[in-house]
C-alpha cells in the first residue's frame, strides 16, 4: 500500500514490525505528553523527600506511552541515572561515599546492566513484560514489610566484604538493566547486610553507582528499541502502521 501523503514510510524489522524514528510515539498528544511529564516530576518530588529515585513507580507511566517495552526500560532507567546523579551530587559534597567500595562495585554492576540492557532488547515482549510485572509486583509486596535492613556485624579485621559487593553489584545490574531500573531498593540492603557498609555511606554509594547502572543499561539497550519499534504488545494507536493495515 502507498505511503500517506507527507509521511515517511516505516522501515521493516525482521519480526515484521516497522521502526518510526523518533523520541515519543507519533500519536502521543500534548495532553498526553504534559500529563507524562507532570508524573515524572511528582514521582522525582516524592523521591527528593524519601531519599529514592522511586524508578519502580515511574515504569509503569513510561511504558505506557513506549512504542516498544525495550524502549521504555531503556527510557526509564535513563531517566532514573539522571535523578540519581542530582541525588547523588549532594551526598558527594557531604563526604558520604566510599569510594574505594564504590570502585569495586561501579565495574560489574555496569557490566551486568549492558548485559541485562541488551536483553531486554532481544527478549519477546511477553517475557519481558512478566519479568517487569514481577518485578513490580516484587516491591509494591515489599513495602507492605516492616523492618529496615540492619547493617551486618563487624568483620573482624573491619574490612568491608569486597566480594560480596562485586557479587551483588553485577546480579543487580543484570536484573536493572533488564527491567529498566537502576534497583537502588535492592542495592541498599546488599550494601549494609551483605558488605557491611555503614547507612549513611551506603546511601551515598549505592547513589554513585545507580548513577553507573543508567548510563551502562542505556548503552546497551538495542538501537532498535530506541527507535520506536513498534512490537505486537504495543496499542494500535501507538503504531500508526499497524492500524492502517501496514503491520
Amino acid at each position: 500500500m502507498a505511503a500517506e501523503k507527507g509521511r515517511t514510510p516505516p522501515d521493516a524489522t525482521e519480526n515484521g514490525s516497522h521502526s518510526w524514528t523518533g523520541r515519543l510515539p507519533p500519536d502521543l498528544d500534548a495532553l498526553e505528553r504534559i500529563a507524562f511529564c507532570a508524573w515524572c516530576f511528582a514521582v522525582a518530588l516524592a523521591g527528593g523527600v524519601v531519599g529514592l529515585v522511586l524508578g519502580n513507580i515511574r515504569l509503569p507511566a513510561v511504558l505506557l506511552v513506549a512504542s516498544h517495552p525495550a524502549a521504555g526500560a531503556g527510557a526509564n532507567i535513563g531517566i532514573s541515572g539522571v535523578a540519581a546523579t542530582a541525588a547523588a551530587i549532594v551526598h558527594v559534597r557531604a563526604g558520604r561515599i566510599n569510594w574505594r567500595l564504590f570502585a569495586w562495585m561501579a565495574p560489574p554492576s555496569m557490566a551486568g546492566a549492558v548485559a541485562g540492557g541488551y536483553l531486554s532488547g532481544v527478549l519477546p515482549d511477553d517475557a519481558l513484560l512478566v519479568t517487569i510485572g514481577a518485578v513490580l509486583l516484587y516491591f509494591g509486596i515489599d513495602l507492605l514489610r516492616d523492618g529496615t535492613p540492619q547493617r551486618a556485624d563487624s568483620r573482624p579485621d573491619g574490612e568491608l566484604d569486597i566480594r560480596a559487593a562485586v557479587l551483588t553489584g553485577a546480579a543487580v545490574g543484570l536484573l536493572g538493566g533488564l527491567v529498566g531500573l537502576i534497583l537502588g531498593a535492592l542495592r541498599m540492603p546488599a550494601l549494609l547486610r551483605y558488605v557491611g557498609e555503614t547507612a549513611a555511606r551506603a546511601v551515598g554509594t549505592n547513589l554513585a553507582v545507580g548513577v553507573c547502572v543508567g548510563i551502562a543499561a542505556s548503552s546497551g539497550t538495542p538501537r532498535t528499541a530506541w527507535t520506536g519499534t513498534c512490537s505486537q504488545s504495543a496499542p494500535p494507536r501507538r503504531c500508526p502502521a499497524r492500524s492502517s493495515g501496514r503491520a
